[in-house]
């Protein structure tokens, strides 16, 4: 069997290398993939997300901790006495901690898109904007669009306070306010649409009025906003959720997340850092579901009827370091198990070595880079399949309920069987998935990695043989 797959393998080898050396293979990465994805890398709004997505995992994870404690009951029944007696009183105290993180993660999320945006802005394009002026801003509109309205004998009447809104429900608004707001900003620093003070004043207080007439016209333009809305019988949350809640069941599908993941690997086959690029592009998704499982788990532990019938997603944050990227991006964990028991080359063995600490953790630059798996035809088949495969099996496995949902996130450095253990809410079977995907991303690499080892072992033959 393994000498079919090997002589399969050369022969792929041999077309993926030919097609190199026309320009074939990673030239049609680079112009169709890393083109299009690395420019839109760099779009403003594009950066200003992956700061907030950065700013927001304190939160998240602090939050995440204490919602799993508070389910310890449902994962461990053995324990619910104990847990009943000695911590269940305080739960109410305790998961204000929870309700203050991700319960309000849209408010965060919002203050910190809005801030690195306008800090973006002000850097690039040479414009008097102040970082907290713009986060302030943001906050505004999106304080100004919660509450629920409807309208009654030609009266607008506000039902309800919208508090629900803050939190990862939230997200995708705020990402769509905080770049209205910011750029109503950025208009009116740019075409001095603003009150200027005397060279005496503070420049606490100068600045305060700098944003007066900013603030003015974001009041003025979501009113407008909110008034079209609600004359149309929906709101901006329900508008925004639409096509940001179509992407999130695209994302969800085995066909979605096979796309996510080849994506990211065809940019870090090309040299680009993959999941910086792809993350801020679903990252949002993955917080407004975690958000949504969250809740899910939330009403089981506390044991309200039906619970367990509530949707759920698999992409969630936290799933893909928790059964995809073993080791790091590409699954690479399998390949270092081969580099440090069965490697014959030296290149490999001593990389192996080196690089073992690190990959515990999910940091594989090392063997990224020292491989190389960057523009390797031999290593690119595997570097691709091992996650996919991967993903592929947890997501089948989340979705036929053998394993929970991702309900808590941790952080990335957290390492494999661990993650997935915290992950779900202290699943003994999602720890299991998370070990077989170990299990995948060895088997993924074993032909290869032989077949590349191999190689190395004759050219260092080569080399001593020339230099003696």
């Amino acid at each position: 069997m393994e000498k079919f797959v090997l002589q399969s393998f050369k022969k792929l080898y041999d077309e993926v290398s030919s097609m190199e050396q026309t320009g074939g293979f990673f030239g049609f990465l680079e112009k169709n993939v890393m083109g299009p994805l690395g420019k839109v890398s760099q779009y403003k709004i594009v950066r200003g997300i992956m700061g907030a997505g950065v700013a927001t995992i304190p939160f998240t994870i602090v939050g995440s901790l204490f919602l799993v404690f508070d389910i310890i009951p449902v994962a461990f029944p053995a324990l619910s006495g104990f847990f009943d007696s000695a911590f269940a009183p305080f739960s109410a105290l305790y998961m204000t901690a929870f309700s203050a993180s991700m319960g309000v993660l849209g408010l965060y999320f919002c203050l910190a898109l809005a801030y690195n945006y306008t800090k973006i802005i002000a850097d690039e394009e040479e414009l008097k904007l102040d970082a907290l002026n713009g986060a302030l801003l943001a906050l505004f509109a999106f304080l100004m669009s919660l509450p629920h309205f409807f309208i009654e004998d030609g009266i607008f009447v506000n039902s309800e306070a919208g508090w629900e809104r803050l939190g990862t429900a939230g997200v995708f608004t705020a990402i769509i306010l905080s770049i209205l707001a910011v750029q109503i900003y950025r208009i009116c620093i740019k075409y001095n649409w603003t009150i200027k003070m005397p060279e005496e004043v503070p420049e606490g207080v100068a600045r305060s009025f700098t944003a007066l007439i900013p603030a003015a016209v974001v009041a003025f333009v979501i009113i407008i906003l909110n008034g079209i809305m609600i004359a149309l019988g929906t709101n901006l949350f329900d508008i925004v959720a639409w096509p940001f809640g179509f992407a999130r069941y695209l994302t969800d599908s085995v066909l979605g997340i096979i796309v996510i993941y080849f994506l990211i690997h065809a940019l870090w086959i090309v040299g680009i850092h993959g999941a910086n690029v792809i993350g801020p592009l679903v990252g949002p998704i993955a917080l407004n579901n975690l958000g949504y499982n969250m809740d899910r788990m939330q009403a089981i532990a506390d044991g309200y009827a039906g619970a367990s019938e509530m949707p759920f997603f698999v992409w969630a944050d936290g799933f893909q370091a928790a059964y995809v990227v073993a080791g790091g991006s590409g699954a690479t964990m399998g390949l270092l198990i081969y580099m440090l028991f069965m490697a014959k080359s030296k290149q490999l063995k001593i990389l192996g070595k080196a690089s073992a600490g690190s990959s515990i953790f999910n940091i594989n630059e090392p063997i990224i880079f020292g491989v190389p798996m960057i523009y390797n035809p031999m290593m690119a088949i595997p570097f691709f399949m091992a996650p996919i495969i991967s993903a592929v099996v947890a997501t089948l496995a989340i979705q036929l309920q053998i394993i929970p949902p991702i309900v808590a996130t941790f952080p990335w450095p957290t390492p494999m069987v661990l993650n997935a253990f915290i992950g779900s809410g202290g699943s003994i079977m999602a720890a299991l998935v998370s070990l077989l995907s170990i299990v995948i991303s060895f088997v993924v690499y074993l032909p290869f990695a032989r077949a590349y080892d191999k190689k190395l072992v004759a050219e260092e033959q080569e080399n001593a043989a020339a230099a003696a």
